[in-house]
């Protein structure tokens, strides 16, 4: 039964993202052919324009990079304190690097810097040689992360996107599930992201050298609810650019691609993220009050304890008066064992206006085997004891 939770948890977040689509209220003003705007919590998609259009990605790619790495740590597989050893290919690639030298060694914490504030493709390299032995590993589990995410529109070669190859190509729909992905479920990313300038130390055989770090993020500077996430171009993709912004409670991410310069991609970014907070407003309700137990009729316990699948978050770009949403328990008075841990007892559903909005599972927390006859002759045994 968790298993099946889990498969339905995961449908639910691609489905979410690939499905639900909120109208656009207002003109919105881009200079950019494919765009989209996400409400990162809930995985709605607020506004998008050709946002399915494959398109070259550039260095957004390295959001997938970052995804892997971060996930990486979390197995257990590397850790943040790494010693990652830069490899003669790793120091060889072009355009944007921060000139590490072959045999140098950097943590993997200093590498994840590189790669999140300055663009690295030669600590990209460095870092997905370290986790899978060889770029060409690593952009397998690119791969086969974007097949499980749902991002269909997607296919990887490098873990930089340096190349210009067609074979190449993701969308901004795809880049809005992983730069989600990665955002939700690894928010310590945003420690590097929210970096404007920092040095690091080269090491090497010529010395120690001192090197500055600089965002390639301008709204980092230029929007105060910026939070990251990556930038992009070449001359194959133009300018692209995945922006992650917070404020009042709302997380949006908005993805552009193919904009004709620098100042379109980061002004059609900032359009797009001033147009979400401008209409969106969001429920959140955490479901932590205590369940009362249930009934249970026939088991070898007479109750049974429950709990809330998760909290509930609703996204709203209508103006309604979110406070007056009603919430609607719906369980039996009683159950007829056997009781499995993790079925569903019943939902807690949502409404506004009278109408449902959602609701969230509840579910057993033990099983409750059917009573037989030996139990029975217990409980006559405890009731006169007692």
């Amino acid at each position: 039964m968790f298993r099946k939770k889990s498969f339905v948890a995961l449908l639910l977040t691609v489905v979410l993202l690939c499905t639900s689509v909120l109208p656009a209220k207002a003109n919105v003003s881009i200079s950019s052919p494919s765009v989209i705007l996400v409400e990162s919590s809930t995985g709605e998609v607020i506004y998008e324009l050709n946002s399915m259009e494959r398109r070259s990605p550039a260095s957004i790619t390295k959001i997938m990079t970052l995804l892997l790495t971060f996930e990486a740590i979390e197995a257990g597989k590397v850790s943040l304190t790494d010693q990652v050893t830069t490899s003669e290919y790793a120091s060889s690639m072009g355009g944007s690097q921060v000139y590490l030298a072959a045999g140098e060694t950097q943590t993997l914490d200093t590498m994840i810097k590189c790669i999140a504030v300055s663009s690295g493709n030669d600590a990209s390299v460095a870092v997905a040689e370290h986790i899978a032995g060889s770029e060409q590993a690593f952009v397998e589990l690119m791969n086969e992360k974007a097949v499980a995410l749902g991002m269909v529109d997607t296919h990887f070669e490098d873990c930089c996107g340096l190349t210009d190859s067609d074979g190449h190509y993701t969308s901004a729909r795809d880049v809005a599930i992983m730069s989600r992905e990665l955002t939700t479920k690894h928010p310590d990313i945003f420690n590097y992201t929210m970096i404007w300038m920092e040095d690091i130390t080269h090491e090497t055989r010529q010395g120690t050298i001192n090197f500055t770090l600089s965002s390639t993020n301008k709204l980092l500077k230029q929007y105060q609810w910026t939070t990251g996430l990556k930038t992009g171009s070449t001359s194959k993709a133009k300018y692209c650019f995945s922006a992650t912004a917070s404020k009042d409670g709302i997380d949006l991410i908005a993805v552009v691609m193919g904009a004709p310069d620098y100042k379109a991609r980061f002004q059609d970014a900032q359009t797009l993220l001033s147009y979400g907070f401008s209409i969106c407003r969001i429920y959140v309700d955490e479901n932590k009050e205590p369940l009362a137990p249930l009934t249970v009729k026939g088991g070898v316990t007479e109750e049974v304890c429950l709990e809330y699948q998760g909290e509930f978050r609703y996204l709203d770009t209508t103006g309604s008066d979110l406070s007056t949403v009603e919430k609607v328990l719906d369980l039996p008075e009683a159950v007829q064992a056997p009781v499995e841990k993790g079925a569903e007892a019943g939902r807690i559903r949502y409404l506004l206006n009278g109408a449902e909005i959602g609701s969230v599972p509840i579910f057993y927390t033990d099983n409750v085997e059917k009573a037989g006859y030996l139990d029975y002759l217990q409980k006559i045994f405890d009731f006169f004891l007692l």
